[in-house]
């Protein structure tokens, strides 16, 4: 089957970037409404979470059901137990998870979806309070909320104002305000989060340590001011982590010197026989304690204008070198016990 690429006239180009960028910047204007709309009720529907003593039951048809599942995952991620409801499953035995103490939270475009209407009461019935993230706030559905949380946008992104795309972005920006809400109320900490992802990568950043996965010892290549450069590619061969400490006699860190070092060495110069280790390294690095967790270590990496790929660990003085963590070594999976 043969085609004509898309971007094979400029017309038709121009006008396919150009439904892009609207449909992009309708949505981010119905996200900025749906955040200047945040008033009291939010205070009130996060109350209600806060009292409720079970757990938070998130419903909703079609694509609010999609986004009802993202939402009882965020809320399950700050420690609060939630779980997705089929409402057409519900009214056929599945309300047995359902319990007094819980929060039901309903999500609607248009605040009629038959199967929610039929389901709030029954919920109100066996004593759930319930909130509603519902793109009409006069609806049928909305009356029969504790609280309700106004998700109505302006139109949706596409052409023809059909398809729900910023309506199912507002309700899920909603939903995970809610939790995110409920997190700052509860002071959910760092260490909270790590508990409930401990085989994620955030998780792992946040549990180890630099020392649980660090290089030192004969594992790191070390080196003095005065080493040549030849030195310097030999001992880095041979250690290869990217990087070679530079430090004195007293092990007191004086610089760096990383394969980027050496590149740019060989570039600036036709003869490196004269240089030395102190002529191309990076004197007073940026530095890391063992006792830092890998969270920190990777945000002194890559939070600054030059992202940077290894770091030398330090004394709690930041003097004296104890070794080398390359972002590899964050990013691998598992943890080893430093040599």
């Amino acid at each position: 089957m043969s085609y004509t690429p898309l971007l094979g006239t400029m017309s038709t180009s121009d006008s396919l970037l150009r439904a892009v960028r609207d449909s992009i910047a309708i949505s981010a204007e119905a996200l900025s409404a749906a955040a200047a709309g945040v008033h009291d009720e939010f205070v009130r529907a996060i109350d209600l979470l806060r009292s409720g003593s079970g757990r938070v039951v998130v419903t909703g048809v079609g694509k609010s059901g999609h986004i009802a599942r993202k939402i009882a995952a965020t809320f399950c991620s700050i420690g609060t137990p939630a779980t997705f409801l089929h409402p057409v499953e519900a009214l056929h035995g599945d309300l047995g998870l359902c319990g007094e103490g819980d929060t039901a939270i309903l999500l609607s475009k248009s605040g009629t979806t038959a199967e929610l209407l039929r389901l709030a009461p029954i919920l109100r019935q066996s004593k759930l309070s319930l909130i509603g993230i519902l793109g009409n706030a006069q609806s049928p559905l909305a009356q029969l909320m504790d609280e309700t949380l106004d998700a109505s946008v302006r139109r949706e992104s596409d052409p023809h104002n059909l398809l729900p795309t910023a309506s199912a972005l507002t309700a899920l920006a909603l939903g995970d305000a809610l939790a995110i809400g409920l997190m700052t109320a509860k002071n959910f900490e760092p260490h909270d989060f790590s508990l409930r992802h401990p085989s994620g990568q955030l998780g792992r950043n946040l549990v180890l340590r630099v020392k649980d996965v660090w290089h030192t010892g004969e594992a790191v290549a070390w080196a003095g001011p005065q080493d040549s450069v030849k030195d310097l590619i030999v001992a880095m061969t041979r250690k290869p982590l990217g990087a070679a400490c530079i430090i004195d006699d007293a092990g007191r860190l004086l610089g760096l010197v990383t394969d980027g070092d050496l590149r740019r060495a060989l570039f600036h110069h036709d003869d490196i026989r004269p240089l030395r280790a102190a002529d191309i390294m990076t004197a007073r690095p940026v530095t890391v304690s063992p006792d830092a967790a890998l969270r920190e270590a990777l945000q002194l990496m890559e939070d600054r204008p030059s992202p940077i790929s290894v770091l030398p660990v330090a004394s709690a003085d930041a003097v004296t070198c104890l070794g080398l963590i390359r972002i590899h070594d964050i990013y691998q999976s598992g943890s080893r016990t430093a040599p």
